[in-house]
């Protein structure tokens, strides 16, 4: 493949360029998928244990009756979480960055047919109502023109990409849901521990199931080049 520096030619069995010493392009990638992977590895290990730990406050409510209920202390106790979510938005929003730039790459490194332009590879993910279908598609057009896929491959690659979205778009609302939550009553208290956890759960297996997108394209695309 040609140096991106110089032009000339690097072996494959070689990560720099013989005439330059600049890194293979493929290297290049390689690294930046490693790094999304590694932050999305952090931010499900990050929201599996938040909601690892609401599920231990939801015993103590299990067994607590309408005259021992303090809700007071319930909400001191709960107000931690809002800023786990929002300190786990800000890591989102961090890994978001670098994985629209490993998109970015693998989309212009995929042989296509593509149905969109690139630009929308970064336009997709802000315009409104778009951005609630455009970006798993994206995601899937890239998946399924890196490699050679049959059918039925094609569909759980669909499958893989689908419920990594709607998991992400259900942790988003129920982590809003857990934000706007009351704990002035038991039964309030409850059903707010039990949406910080599902809002936890689903965070965590969006993550999980994106690592294995990013895993797969970054596989695909290095083995091809």
């Amino acid at each position: 493949m040609p140096c991106a520096l110089c032009g000339d030619i690097i072996p494959s069995e070689v990560a720099r360029c013989p005439a330059c010493g600049a890194w293979a392009r493929r290297r290049d990638f390689r690294a930046v998928g490693v790094a999304v992977f590694m932050l999305l590895g952090f931010d499900a290990f990050v929201s599996l244990g938040s909601g690892i730990s609401l599920l231990r406050m939801s015993r103590p409510l299990h067994d607590a009756t309408h005259d021992t209920y303090d809700a007071s202390a319930t909400g001191k106790a709960l107000a931690p979480y809002g800023d786990v979510f929002l300190i786990g938005a800000i890591m989102a929003g961090v890994t978001g960055l670098l994985y629209l730039a490993w998109l970015w790459r693998a989309y212009g490194q995929s042989p296509g047919p593509h149905r969109h332009h690139r630009a929308w590879v970064l336009l997709g993910w802000f315009c409104p109502v778009v951005n609630l279908w455009l970006p798993p598609r994206m995601v899937y057009e890239v998946w399924v023109n890196s490699g050679r896929y049959r059918t039925a491959e094609r569909q759980a690659a669909g499958l893989v990409v689908a419920g990594w979205w709607g998991c992400a778009l259900l942790g988003l609302l129920f982590a809003r849901m857990f934000g706007h939550g009351s704990v002035d009553t038991l039964a309030d208290a409850r059903f707010d521990v039990h949406v910080g956890v599902a809002a936890s759960a689903f965070q965590a297996l969006a993550a999980a199931l994106c690592m294995a997108t990013v895993f797969q394209i970054t596989r695909l695309q290095i083995v091809r080049d």
